[in-house]
């Protein structure tokens, strides 16, 4: 699959990654008060996936990187990096989720400690 738009998607209230087949790629996080974590797609280009191609069948697609995010990784070419952040006062969640969505069906991978928390 390729990458062909970045853009604010109004239905999950995050940055998504559409690729060519329909999936759509991207973090979540339940926010509540006071609080906020998550992946930061939107500083991706879409030049930056040229001649890219991914398989987001499994979890090979990614890796996680402790303290910092995660690392898109194509079939072919160099890792896209994207970091993650996040701030909370200790008191409510810090999890984070990247999701691949396809057809309304839902994956989800646990990527909590892919972030740079700041906590107040």
């Amino acid at each position: 699959m390729k990458l062909i738009n970045i853009g604010y998607d109004q239905e999950v209230y995050a940055t998504v990654l559409l690729f060519d087949d329909g999936t759509k790629l991207y973090g979540e996080h339940d926010q509540d008060c006071c609080e906020c974590h998550y992946l930061d797609f939107e500083h991706l280009e879409l030049s930056d996936f040229d001649g890219l191609e991914f398989d987001l069948s499994n979890e090979s697609f990614f890796e996680r990187v402790s303290g910092y995010g995660i690392r898109l990784l194509p079939k072919n070419g160099l890792p896209i990096a994207v970091p993650g952040y996040g701030s909370n006062n200790g008191y409510y969640s810090s999890n984070i989720r990247l999701v691949v969505c396809k057809d309304g069906c839902f994956t989800d991978y646990d990527v909590t400690e892919c972030q740079d928390i700041s906590w107040d």
